[in-house]
C-alpha cells in the first residue's frame, strides 16, 4: 500500500504565493522557465507520493488571471520528427496536444515561438497550421557564440534579431515539449526585448528536481539522476549558493556551469544581475512540503530500480549504452538497494522457473501479490491482468470471464488471416475479448469495472514484453519492469 509523504494542498499554496512574490521583485512582469513535465508529471508523483500528476498546472490555475502561457519548440526538431519518448509522439504534436491541454484547463496559450529558425520546411507548414488555430507565431534565430560570447548575443545582431513576443500579463509561462526547445533563451530574448523598450522584466526558473533543500543524496534526489541517467546529469552543492550565504543547496551541474555565463547576460541586460546563484533563481517549494520524509526516500528508492530496469532492458536492445546501466548500478549502491527489493521480482521469477515459461507478477494496492504464467490460450501479462481483476473484483478464480465463442474467432484471426504464427492472446486482444464478454457476463462486467484500480500497482515481467504489452500497461497506469532478456 502506498504511504503518503507529500502535502499537495500545502504545495498548491505555498507554491502559488512564491511565485506571486517573485513576480513583484521584478516590479510586475516575470518570465518563467517551466522545466520537466508542466501537465503530466508522473515521476514526480512515483517518488513524491500524495503529489499529483498535474500539480503543476493546478498551482498555475492558482494564478490563472495573471498567467499565460508561451511554446518554445526547436525548428531542427520540427524537421527531424523528434519523438517524445514517454507519449510516443512528435514534439510538434506534442505542442498541439500542450495547447489543447491548456485552453481546456482555461489557460491562455498567447503563441508560440520557433527557435533556431531557418525556414526550415516542416516548420513553416507547423506554423501554417498554428496560426490556423488561431495562435500567434514568432521566430527566434542562431545566435553565433551562444551563451558564452555575451557581447554578441546582448545586441543588435544577438538577442536584438529575434522577434519581440507579445505579451500582456505578469506571469509568462515558457514551456516546452521537451529538453533543446530553447525556453531559456527564449526567456532571455524576451527580458532584453523589454528593457531595450523600458518595461521592467525578471526571469525566474521552475525545475521540481533535484530539490535544492533536501540533502545532496537524499533518495529523491538519486531518483532524479537515475532519471536523467543518459543525460549525464550529476547533482552538486551549489558553490556559488555556498559561498554567497554560507548554507548549502542542491542544483545540477548544468545550471552551475552555466551560472557564470547567464550572470553576465543579466549584467549586460539590466545592468546588474538579480541573483547570486543558480539556487537564487529557482522557485521551487517543493522541498517544503514533504510531509513524511520516510515515505519519500521509499518510494525514490524504488523509483532508482524501476529505472535500473528500463535501462537495462534499453542495453538489450540496443537503445542506451552500458554506462548508463553502469550509472544506474551506482545510484542503487548509493540508495542502499538492489533489484530483488522490488516486490514483484522474486514472484515473477519463481513462477518461470515453475512452469518453464515466461511469467508475470503485480503487486495491487493492498499489497496482495498476484502471478501471472503463460498457457496456450493468454500470454503471461494477459493471463496476470484477468487474475489480478478476479481479485480485486471477488470473481472466484474457477469462473471464466470469457467464452470460446468469443476467443477462437480472435484467435482464427490471428493464426489464419494475420498470419501470426502464435495464437496467444496480447493483452490488448485480451481487453476488447473482456469488453466484448462484458455485455452478456455480468462477472466478466464486474472485472472491467476493477481496471481503473491498476493505476500505481507494481508489474514485473520475467522477459522484455512486446511493444502491445508495454503500451497497454502504460495505458493502465501500471508501473512495469522487465528482465533483461527475450522470450526465447
Amino acid at each position: 500500500m502506498i504511504q503518503i509523504g507529500f502535502d499537495n494542498d500545502k504545495y498548491l499554496q505555498m507554491q502559488s504565493e512564491h511565485i506571486r512574490e517573485r513576480i513583484s521583485q521584478f516590479g510586475g512582469k516575470l518570465y518563467l522557465e517551466f522545466g520537466g513535465k508542466l501537465y503530466d508529471d508522473n515521476h514526480a508523483s512515483r517518488v513524491l507520493p500524495g503529489f499529483q500528476p498535474d500539480s503543476k498546472l493546478q498551482m498555475l490555475l492558482q494564478l490563472k488571471d495573471k498567467v499565460e502561457m508561451v511554446i518554445a519548440i526547436n525548428a531542427d526538431d520540427i524537421e527531424k520528427n523528434k519523438v517524445r519518448g514517454d507519449l510516443g509522439i512528435t514534439y510538434d504534436l506534442d505542442v498541439i496536444r500542450l495547447i489543447g491541454v491548456f485552453r481546456g484547463f482555461g489557460l491562455y496559450v498567447s503563441s508560440v515561438v520557433l527557435t533556431r529558425f531557418n525556414n526550415q520546411p516542416l516548420a513553416l507548414a507547423f506554423q501554417a497550421r498554428l496560426e490556423g488555430m488561431g495562435i500567434k507565431v514568432y521566430h527566434h534565430y542562431t545566435i553565433e557564440g551562444y551563451p558564452s560570447n555575451t557581447s554578441r548575443v546582448v545586441s543588435e545582431d544577438g538577442f536584438g534579431k529575434n522577434d519581440y513576443v507579445e505579451t500582456s500579463r505578469e506571469l509568462v509561462v515558457v514551456t516546452a515539449p521537451g529538453p533543446g526547445s530553447g525556453k531559456l533563451a527564449t526567456c532571455l530574448s524576451q527580458v532584453y526585448h523589454e528593457y531595450h523598450r523600458g518595461i521592467k522584466a525578471g526571469y525566474a526558473k521552475f525545475e521540481t528536481f533535484p530539490i535544492w533543500n533536501i540533502a545532496l543524496n537524499h533518495p529523491v534526489n538519486l531518483a532524479y539522476e537515475a532519471a536523467t541517467a543518459d543525460l549525464n546529469d550529476v547533482n552538486m552543492i551549489d558553490p556559488f549558493h555556498l559561498e554567497a550565504y554560507n548554507v548549502t543547496t542542491v542544483n545540477y551541474n548544468r545550471d552551475v556551469e552555466a551560472f557564470p555565463i547567464l550572470d553576465a547576460l543579466f549584467e549586460k541586460i539590466m545592468g546588474k544581475c538579480p541573483y547570486k546563484s543558480p539556487t537564487d533563481m529557482g522557485v521551487n517549494m517543493v522541498g517544503n512540503c514533504i510531509s513524511d520524509d520516510e515515505a519519500v526516500k521509499e518510494a525514490s528508492r524504488q523509483e532508482i530500480i524501476r529505472r535500473y530496469y528500463v535501462a537495462a532492458c534499453d542495453f538489450k536492445q540496443g537503445k542506451c549504452n552500458e554506462d548508463v546501466v553502469n550509472k544506474l548500478k551506482l545510484l542503487m549502491r548509493k540508495a542502499g538497494v538492489n533489484p530483488e527489493v522490488r516486490s514483484t521480482v522474486a514472484p515473477a521469477l519463481a513462477k518461470e522457473a515453475a512452469t518453464g515459461n515466461p511469467a508475470a507478477a503485480m503487486e495491487l494496492p493492498d499489497g496482495t501479490i498476484v502471478t501471472g504464467k503463460t498457457t496456450d490460450l493468454l500470454g503471461a501479462s494477459s493471463a496476470l491482468l484477468l487474475n489480478a481483476l478476479k481479485i480485486l473484483g471477488n470473481v472466484p478464480d474457477d469462473m471464466h470471464l470469457m467464452a470460446p465463442v468469443i476467443l477462437d474467432p480472435i484467435q482464427h484471426l490471428k493464426v489464419d488471416h494475420l498470419g501470426n504464427r502464435n495464437p496467444r492472446l496480447h493483452t490488448d486482444e485480451t481487453l476488447i475479448a473482456l469488453s466484448i464478454s462484458a455485455t452478456t457476463n455480468p462477472l466478466a462486467e464486474i472485472a472491467m469495472e476493477q481496471l481503473g484500480k491498476l493505476k500505481g500497482c507494481e508489474v514485473h515481467s520475467s522477459v522484455i514484453l512486446s511493444s502491445v504489452d508495454e503500451r497497454v500497461f502504460k495505458r493502465l497506469g501500471v508501473n512495469l519492469t522487465c528482465e533483461p532478456k527475450f522470450s526465447v
